[in-house]
């Protein structure tokens, strides 16, 4: 299987507010970014939708390490809270229903094609390919400001 490196980042002005997101996809030494946004939505969901649309871009599957400063998507998959929510019919320890269940389920289909490993990055800090994607992100956003 191919290995791919994915960066990902989210932006939002407001929460809900305007947003974007951004992600660069790395194989075999080549680059390629996406980048889109919402008007209407939530720093976490710019968050999960660019790991989203940088595995949806994978033509075959794939190992993927997927870095991103989200701790909300990092530790959702990693501590494996992701698999408890959906077996307790996308309820949380609390009994309260998870947020994004429809992104949420949308990577779940991602990771059944492809082998994801989540890295944690520190944001807005010295990982240039993390700036990278904060800057493609927030470039989206601005669009909708």
């Amino acid at each position: 299987m191919k290995e791919v490196i994915l960066y990902t980042d989210g932006a939002c002005s407001g929460n809900p507010g305007p947003g974007g997101y951004g992600a660069i996809l790395i194989y075999n030494g080549v680059e390629k970014e996406i980048s889109g946004g919402e008007a209407n939505t939530t720093n976490n969901k710019m968050e999960m939708l660019a790991v989203i649309k940088g595995l949806e871009m994978l033509k075959e599957p794939c190992i993927v390490n997927v870095y991103s400063d989200s701790a909300y998507v990092v530790n959702s998959i990693e501590k494996g809270w992701i698999y408890s929510w959906k077996k307790n019919g996308w309820r949380k320890a609390d009994k309260k229903e998870v947020k994004n269940i429809d992104l949420w389920e949308r990577l779940l289909k991602q990771m059944e094609i492809h082998q994801v490993k989540f890295l944690k990055v520190k944001g807005h800090s010295t990982d240039e390919l993390n700036n990278r994607c904060d800057r493609l992100a927030v470039k989206e956003r601005e669009k909708f400001s």
